[in-house]
C-alpha cells in the first residue's frame, strides 16, 4: 500500500466529454483526491481543476458552457487549471475546428489567448502515436518531461498569441505546442493525454499535484 499521501483535492470536470475514469486513476496515483465532478460549485472549494476532453470544439464548449463562470473565476484566483487534449484546446479564444465543420464561431475560455488550427492539408489527421517533448521555457508542469515521450491523438493544435505561452514543443510535420501556459502559470494544458503516456504522463499529473 502506498504511503503517499493525498497532496491536494483536485475537480475533475465531467460536462460529458473526456476519458475521465482514466483521467481520475492517473490522478490518484499520482497523490490526489479526485473528486469527479458536473457541479460547477464544487470548483470553489478545490486545491486544483483538470479540464480533461475529447471530441469536438464546439461540442466542449456547448456541453462545457455551465462552468464557464466558474473556470474563469477559478483561474483568476490563481487556483491551477489543467486542461487536458480538447481541453487544453479550450482554455484558448478560439477554434478553427468549428468553422471547418460549418459550425460558426465558438468562443474558448480566452485564459490562453490564441486560436486552435488544423494541421496543414499534406499530413495525416487525426495526428496519432507518440512524440518526443521539447521543453521551451521553465513551468513547474514539465519538470523532468524534457526528451521524453507522450501519447497525442489530435487533427488540431494551439497557436497561443504570445509565443512564450508555449512551454513546450513536438513535432509532426513543423513543431507545434504540446503544453501550453498562461502568464501567471496558474493555467495550463497539455495536448497530450498524460493518463495514457505511461510514467512521463504520470511525472506530469505528480507535478501538477504538487502545483495545487
Amino acid at each position: 500500500m502506498s504511503t503517499r499521501q493525498a497532496a491536494a483535492e483536485v475537480v475533475v470536470v465531467d460536462y460529458g466529454l473526456g476519458n475521465l475514469r482514466s483521467v481520475t486513476r492517473g490522478l490518484e496515483r499520482a497523490g490526489a483526491a479526485v473528486t469527479l465532478s458536473a457541479d460547477p460549485a464544487d470548483l470553489d472549494s478545490a486545491d486544483g481543476v483538470v479540464l480533461p476532453g475529447v471530441g469536438a470544439f464546439s461540442e466542449g464548449m456547448d456541453n462545457a458552457g455551465p462552468f464557464r463562470e466558474t473556470l474563469v473565476e477559478a483561474a483568476e484566483a490563481g487556483r491551477p487549471l489543467f486542461g487536458i487534449c480538447l481541453g487544453m484546446q479550450m482554455l484558448l479564444t478560439t477554434s478553427e475546428e468549428a468553422e471547418h465543420a460549418g459550425q460558426g464561431d465558438a468562443e474558448g475560455l480566452d485564459l490562453v489567448p490564441g486560436r486552435n488550427v488544423r494541421f496543414r492539408s499534406d499530413l495525416t489527421v487525426p495526428h496519432m502515436g507518440w512524440n518526443e517533448l521539447d521543453v521551451t521555457r521553465d513551468h513547474p508542469i514539465v519538470e523532468g518531461v524534457d526528451g521524453e515521450h507522450a501519447y497525442f491523438v489530435h487533427s488540431y493544435y494551439a497557436e497561443p498569441d504570445d509565443p512564450g505561452a508555449t512551454v513546450a514543443t513536438a513535432e509532426y510535420g513543423d513543431d507545434f505546442a504540446a503544453v501550453v501556459a498562461n502568464d501567471r502559470g496558474n493555467v495550463f494544458g497539455t495536448q497530450f493525454h498524460p493518463e495514457k503516456s505511461g510514467e512521463t504522463g504520470l511525472r506530469i499529473l505528480r507535478n501538477f499535484v504538487d502545483l495545487c
